[in-house]
């Protein structure tokens, strides 16, 4: 794998500006309080996982065929980036995959399959399968391309909002933190977990990726397990400020959005704006990053 690096984000930008959304910052004040808010729930595909998975799909030489495994949104990327570029696409997902993803999925053209009761199951499955040659094996999170790809979101925003001093994600296997941290120039990233589902938390206390559980309700979207190696190599060389939030708290932030501003967002998309609610998130202008609306939701 190739390293990751600031001037892997800007090929990234690059490479895949034809193919995506530049979406929306809303500058809002909440509880007498500035803060920016950077909807990528509104990217194609309902998620920022389609940056990650174009920029894998246009480096290096064409696939003949793209195999990946997901819990949802990484499976719906990985789908529609193949579509975009006319290649057959096959995705793998848990049985415990949410069945509003897994329509997406096959909405997109790929084709899904259904293997296990966890992702560890589906990732496993699809990598045999990506054995084949001329088949290309997209990673969810461990793979610096990958990285390179969601660094672009990170990019945009400071584009657009020079003034901005730290930018908040929710996290599941790093692969947008390790972006962030990457292409956020030199901001301040702040990582935020589920109390429950915190393998990045984990491992920053262990010092090295370890084994983490994964019960929340945004368990579908970050229920990873265990951060990445190459995402954890970014994040524990540059400033990462980690904080957890509540379910009770994910649950209040994904209402909020709604009822003061009519965000219809999953709840792993609220997990960032819970802790900047909670008075978590460092920085006198953070940037909050709603990063998907693909599961199930009512107000």
């Amino acid at each position: 794998m190739t390293a990751t690096s600031v001037d892997g984000v800007t090929a990234a930008a690059a490479r895949i500006a034809p193919h995506i959304r530049h979406t929306p910052l809303l500058r809002a004040e909440v509880d007498g309080r500035p803060v920016v808010l950077k909807l990528e729930h509104l990217q194609r595909t309902g998620s920022f996982k389609l940056r990650g998975a174009l920029n894998v799909l246009l480096s290096g030489p064409r696939p003949r065929r793209v195999i990946t495994a997901s819990g949802g949104n990484h499976g719906i990327g990985v789908a529609t980036a193949a579509a975009i570029l006319g290649l057959p696409a096959t995705v793998y997902v848990p049985s415990t995959a949410p069945e509003s993803k897994a329509r997406r999925i096959e909405a997109a053209g790929a084709e899904l399959v259904r293997t296990g009761d966890r992702y560890a199951d589906a990732a496993a499955a699809a990598h045999e399968a990506a054995t084949v040659p001329g088949t290309r094996y997209v990673e969810a999170y461990d793979d610096p391309v990958v990285i390179d790809g969601q660094g672009t979101l990170a990019a945009e925003i400071i584009r657009e909002a020079p003034e901005i001093d730290s930018i908040a994600v929710a996290v599941g296997g790093g692969g947008l933190a390790a972006g962030v941290a990457l292409g956020g120039g030199g901001r301040l990233t702040v990582a935020v977990e589920p109390e429950g589902c915190c393998c990045l938390h984990r491992a920053l206390e262990a010092g090295h990726p370890v084994d983490a559980e994964a019960a929340s309700v945004a368990s579908s979207a970050l229920g990873a397990g265990r951060v990445g190696e190459a995402p954890f190599a970014v994040l524990s060389s540059r400033p990462v400020h980690s904080v957890l939030v509540s379910e009770e708290e994910i649950i209040a932030a994904r209402d909020r959005l709604w009822d003061e501003y009519r965000l219809a967002v999953e709840p792993a998309a609220a997990v960032p704006f819970a802790a900047w609610l909670a008075g978590r998130i460092p920085g006198d202008q953070p940037c909050i990053v709603l990063c998907g609306a693909n599961a199930p939701w009512t107000p």
